[in-house]
């Protein structure tokens, strides 16, 4: 098959910074934290976690009703970031709606809000009436997918991965080869969640959730330090735009960076800990498909949550199976754990670093933990030149994913 370069030509984001990526981008170099106290948390049984990171109020009066009734958050997350985008990318409604432009964005479930409303109403009133037929697509697996189609009029191929923290790594991947192999010429691509009680609540069960964080949410996220006690759930989404090389040159798109590598591997060791192995082999095969050496990589944006176990695994896996000294740093620690979104938002952030030649480092990290401190870990703002960035997302389930960013000039 013909192998096409892969580009991205547009970006867009909803964090809990807020709409779109100044604010992502000003949140993260000013080193504040989105996290905070969460009242409607207080009085659930058995949740110890009081804190999370959500999105503040965005307009959405961008978005019609008439698509806007179909959506839940998560999916009035992904078209917000979407319009912003594909604003950047400078694509028209004609090359939206051509069946060459597709689409893969994923969550980790559909609309859990909208699930509980649907089956507590089922289940305390034993009946399905009062209930509108409008809600099914808010709890659907691939509710965003579906509605971001519907709302940009996309008629090429729709893909939705859903694989829990993996999944907006996985769909910005799988996009990247649908353009290399000439499938589509034009991606929209990545992930969103939003954030409710069962989703803290599930980590809380898996005793991987922070339990810090009381008095001073700010300080809860510690990625690769000492004192770090599990993760901090948020929400949001990103979406990118990616276009084959040519086509992108031939319309005058700047170009932000390449996907030049792609991997993901299954650890099937372990449901909830991955292995130093496995996530080594992961970002190996990335970066062989890159056609570079280990010391090309300037950057690694780690996927480090804050979890004892997983934050000492990729940090060995780092420094052991890839013999890498380049800077390593977490988001986590300023955006908490974006679940679905996490891949593509710190892609984004990545892409704005190499960009601005300036490397956010790991928010909350005093004291590196000694099981992460062989890394090169990035305690303070840095200004470097960026060329090749390495993007690690692991997730529950075994599921490990790797991208390698490549900044281009020509």
């Amino acid at each position: 098959m013909h192998i096409q370069r892969v580009v991205v030509t547009g970006m867009g984001a909803v964090s809990p910074y807020g709409c779109g990526i100044e604010n992502l981008w000003n949140g993260l170099l000013e080193g504040r934290s989105a996290i905070t106290r969460l009242t409607e948390l207080e009085g659930i049984a058995g949740l110890r976690p009081r804190i999370g990171g959500r999105v503040p109020d965005c307009d959405a009066s961008a978005i019609p009703r008439k698509f806007r009734r179909t959506m839940s958050d998560l999916s009035i997350f992904a078209s917000l970031a979407a319009l912003e985008a594909v604003k950047q990318a400078g694509i028209t409604q004609e090359q939206l709606t051509d069946r060459g432009t597709g689409l893969s964005v994923g969550s980790t479930t559909g609309s859990a809000k909208m699930m509980e409303h649907f089956f507590s109403h089922y289940i305390n009133e034993h009946s399905i009436e009062g209930i509108r037929s409008t809600e099914f697509f808010k709890i659907m697996n691939h509710s965003c997918a579906a509605n971001l189609a519907q709302f940009l009029d996309i008629t090429g191929r729709v893909v939705s991965v859903s694989a829990a923290c993996s999944t907006g790594c996985q769909n910005i991947g799988l996009a990247a080869e649908a353009i290399a192999y000439g499938k589509q010429d034009i991606m929209l691509c990545g992930g969103t969640d939003e954030l409710h009680p069962l989703t803290i609540g599930t980590f809380d069960i898996l005793e991987a959730a922070s339990i810090s964080g009381e008095k001073h949410p700010e300080t809860a996220s510690r990625p690769f330090d000492s004192k770090r006690d599990g993760i901090v759930c948020s929400e949001g989404a990103g979406i990118i735009v990616l276009e084959n090389y040519d086509s992108a040159r031939k319309r005058g798109a700047e170009i932000l960076a390449e996907i030049s590598g792609f991997a993901s591997l299954c650890d099937s060791s372990n449901m909830a800990s991955p292995s130093q192995k496995a996530i080594g082999r992961c970002m190996q095969e990335a970066i062989s498909e890159s056609c570079i050496s280990v010391d090309k990589i300037d950057y690694i944006n780690a996927h480090a949550t804050g979890t004892l176990q997983g934050d000492a695994s990729e940090a060995q896996a780092i420094s052991t199976e890839l013999d890498s000294k380049a800077p390593v740093s977490s988001l986590k620690g300023h955006l908490g754990h974006t679940m679905a979104a996490s891949g593509a938002i710190e892609t984004i952030a990545t892409i704005q670093m190499m960009q601005e030649e300036t490397i956010i480092p790991t928010a909350n990290l005093r004291n590196p933990d000694p099981l992460c401190a062989s890394i090169n870990n990035t305690l303070q703002l840095e200004r470097r030149k960026i060329t090749y960035a390495l993007k690690n997302n692991f997730a529950l389930g075994g599921i490990n994913t790797s991208l390698v960013l490549r900044r281009i000039n020509d």
